[in-house]
């Protein structure tokens, strides 16, 4: 299984911007996905993550009303669309699969992509 993200760039305070994960090689039962992201010099931090259906999302609070993450099983694609964007935002993103449960530590997904870089500019 690979994950692929992308939809990065360098985009100013306020805007907006969504985040595609392609999901490749993966049969049957979707997994559950997470978004993460690490600036430099800091720990990778949760972002949101997702159920298997999609009917169910996880948000951490700095995030929480400005982000959200969905999905397109058919597709095998996950999104984060995100609004609002803060200069405290840019960061490289990750997305990330889980087999066993909806978790915002990164240590319990087993798979991940290779990241995309946002920048927020002030």
């Amino acid at each position: 299984v690979q994950l692929q993200a992308s939809g990065g760039g360098l985009v100013q305070t306020g805007d907006s911007l969504r985040l595609s994960c392609a999901v490749s090689g993966r049969r049957g039962t979707p997994y559950i996905m997470g978004w993460f992201r690490q600036a430099p010099g800091k720990e990778r931090e949760f972002v949101g993550a997702i159920n298997r259906s999609g009917g169910q999302t996880e948000y951490a609070a700095s995030v929480k009303g400005r982000f959200t993450v969905s999905r397109d099983n058919r597709n095998n694609m996950v999104y984060l669309q995100m609004s609002g964007l803060k200069p405290e935002d840019t960061a490289v993103y990750y997305c990330a699969a889980n087999q066993e449960f909806m978790s915002a530590r990164a240590a319990e997904y087993d798979i991940w992509g290779q990241g995309t870089q946002v920048t927020v500019s002030s």
